[in-house]
């Protein structure tokens, strides 16, 4: 396992986190929630496992989606076996993380292309590749 570690929070700095290691998988989503959620036209998210992960900070959830209590920041969607974590919320720009998948990709704006290199599935990707 590489030892890169990368840190994030909010836009107020209330909450902090860090992910150790590389994702298992990083991709694009362009679903309506995705849309709602973000408030923009495309979610860029990472996941890790949770051991591999921690935080620091008061957080508020909605269907299991952190965000900062005082600054709104959305930050990271929590399960029982990891963290898919915003890729806006990390310190680093640009991060080095690219995306491997593009969920929904029958929703993507005309006027923006498919990433090169990704697998794009027109729906949600199967488990374990989203």
């Amino acid at each position: 396992m590489s030892h890169r570690v990368q840190t994030g929070g909010c836009l107020c700095g209330a909450v902090r986190y860090e992910v150790r290691g590389e994702p298992t998988v990083s991709g694009l989503c362009h679903c309506a929630t995705c849309r709602k959620l973000t408030g923009s036209i495309v979610s860029a998210t990472a996941n890790w496992p949770l051991d591999r992960f921690r935080m620091e900070g008061e957080l508020r959830t909605f269907a299991r989606r952190s965000f900062c209590p005082t600054c709104g920041s959305r930050l990271f969607f929590l399960t029982d076996e990891d963290v898919e974590v915003f890729l806006g919320t990390l310190d680093a720009a640009p991060n080095g993380i690219g995306p491997a998948v593009e969920g929904w990709a029958v929703r993507r704006e005309h006027w923006l292309p498919p990433v090169n290199g990704t697998v794009r599935y027109d729906e949600n990707p199967p488990a374990g590749s989203d």
